[in-house]
């Protein structure tokens, strides 16, 4: 069966290659990301392998419906960019990884906490330019702060497990409680209690109807005043712009972004030859208490490894007959 990868890294190719040893695949890799137009490179394709920024609104699925797709498999546990309607309405399964490497996001998350707090890349640049000084780099103990995770699922369990490690204090909010963080002394609290109580907050949710622009203007008022805010997630959790008066009044106090609602037009391509465009990512970009990385906390082997593993056994199942981890089928 053959299959075609879009928006396709060097390190896409390379752990998919391993895992096709295993499977027999026929896997072809397209850098381009999917979008009406690239949609046409698809035809005759079976099998459609997309990423988070892929398009797969109507119009796409449409016009790989007409070429022969039947299945998407995407390589991520998200699937909000599907149109999940469009999809059942042309009789296209779609597959997705529900679970790759929790340790890998949530370590991200843990380390852009550090990072921020020490001033680690303001450190970093300083003294690679021969200053040796500390003004402007004090941090805090990390010991007896209180975390809010929002979102306890598999990843927000395991930055809780990390931070409590850390001596800190946990508090959770989810419709769904984890047995686990119970264990571990969180205390689950109503959005708004958590907010005002947290003096670190990391974002664990999916991104849902109920969750978009869960944090904006109105829930950023809400915060202590020096708070840390790091986002992990999916960028349109938070209303981006409102950050901006949130850091420039002092309440966010540390901002950590690896997701970013605009992403789709920027990450995972060198632009820096071009000016940047987007006036709200340049002007987060100005802050010297934001660091911004580019959707990259999936990125370790464990977790390509098994990302390839699962969508290949997807496509497999699939196609005997036996689906999987199906969220269209």
């Amino acid at each position: 069966m053959r299959a075609l990868l879009f928006s396709c890294q060097h390190y896409d190719q390379e752990s998919f290659s391993r895992a096709a040893q295993h499977y027999g695949a026929d896997l072809h890799f397209q850098p381009a990301r999917l979008t009406l137009d690239t949609s046409t490179l698809a035809q005759g394709y079976e099998v459609v392998c997309a990423f988070i920024n892929d398009a797969l609104d109507a119009p796409v699925l449409e016009h790989l419906a007409s070429g022969g797709t039947r299945l998407i498999a995407l390589r991520s546990a998200g699937y909000n960019h599907v149109d999940l309607a469009a999809a059942r309405r042309l009789g296209l399964a779609v597959v997705r990884v529900p679970a790759y490497s929790p340790h890998a996001v949530a370590e991200h998350a843990v380390a852009l906490v550090l990072a921020l707090n020490r001033r680690l890349h303001r450190a970093y640049n300083r003294t690679r330019e021969g200053d040796f000084t500390l003004h402007g780099l004090t941090g805090f103990d990390l010991h007896g702060k209180t975390v809010g995770v929002v979102g306890t699922g598999q990843i927000g369990a395991a930055f809780a497990r990390i931070m409590a490690g850390f001596g800190c204090q946990l508090l959770a909010y989810d419709p769904y409680p984890n047995p686990d963080l119970l264990a571990l002394g969180a205390r689950y609290l109503p959005l708004p209690e958590l907010l005002h109580e947290a003096h670190i907050i990391s974002l664990h949710c999916p991104l849902t109807e109920g969750t978009h622009h869960l944090i904006n203007a109105q829930s950023l008022a809400q915060l202590q005043h020096g708070t840390m805010l790091i986002n992990t997630g999916r960028g349109a959790l938070v209303d981006t712009p409102a950050l901006i008066d949130a850091l420039k009044s002092g309440q966010l106090g540390y901002l950590g972004l690896d997701v970013y609602e605009e992403e789709a037009q920027l990450f995972f391509e060198d632009r820096s030859d071009q000016p940047l465009q987007d006036d709200v990512l340049a002007r987060l970009l100005t802050f010297p208490n934001v660091i911004i990385t580019a959707h990259q906390a999936f990125l370790t082997r464990e977790a390509l490894a098994a990302i390839a593993e699962t969508t290949l056994e997807n496509i497999n199942r699939w196609a005997a007959g036996n689906p999987q981890n199906l969220v269209v089928g």
